[in-house]
């Protein structure tokens, strides 16, 4: 079975990055434009993990991620966040809401695969 992955960031460039990215990987990719979308796209799509950008219209990453963790649907699914942000108190913020990682744009292709595949146990 092919490991699915949510990516929510409001920015196509970045969507379309990570789903060349990550479909090369062998990954399904399902994109959402805000967290509203992102999380409503999450309680139907069975993700395996989730990639959540912060600063986003609708729903910020940290609503996502308290949405995913507080739902009734996969809580305990990986959760990275992928932002420019990189201020320890963000990276606290994110942590005590239930995120399992922080990568800092721009990702580096092969490492974001790497952390992905640890997470998932995708071979």
């Amino acid at each position: 079975m092919t490991t699915h992955i949510l990516a929510i960031d409001d920015s196509r460039t970045i969507r379309t990055l990570l789903t060349a990215t990550l479909e090369n990987a062998g990954f399904k990719v399902t994109t959402a434009v805000d967290g509203v979308e992102g999380v409503a796209k999450f309680q139907q799509s069975n993700a395996d993990l989730v990639i959540t950008d912060v600063n986003m219209p609708n729903k910020d990453g940290f609503g996502v991620i308290e949405d995913i963790r507080n739902g009734d649907v996969n809580r305990a699914v990986p959760v990275l966040v992928l932002t420019t942000e990189s201020g320890a108190d963000l990276k606290e913020r994110a942590r005590k809401a239930g995120a399992t990682g922080w990568i800092v744009k721009p990702f580096d292709d092969a490492s974001l695969v790497s952390v992905i595949k640890r997470l998932t146990g995708a071979v």
